[in-house]
């Protein structure tokens, strides 16, 4: 039972932020009546195509950070039970 009193919670903010990173651009493509028009034409370009083509680079973005995020949420979920294991076998 101790055990389950020290365990860190599933659902953090960082694992949050993960999570908007990866729907965002699932989102934004799905919800096709947001961006199936021509105008504003961007170098003459219609809006539907720059539109789709603006979130490859974002989308690419967003994966990148999310993966930081959950290297950083591993790390920090690390350190505390390699510390604790320490403690546990020096006692």
């Amino acid at each position: 039972m101790s055990d389950e009193a020290t365990r860190e919670p599933v659902v953090t903010p960082a694992r949050v932020a993960i999570a908007l990173c990866l729907i965002a651009p699932f989102v934004a493509m799905l919800w096709v009546g947001s961006y199936a028009k021509v105008d504003p034409a961007f170098i003459g370009i219609p809006f539907f195509y720059w539109y789709q083509m603006l979130w490859v680079p974002l989308s690419a973005a967003l994966t990148v950070t999310a993966y930081k995020l959950w290297q950083r949420d591993q790390r920090g979920r690390a350190k505390p039970s390699s510390a604790s294991a320490k403690g546990g076998a020096s006692e």
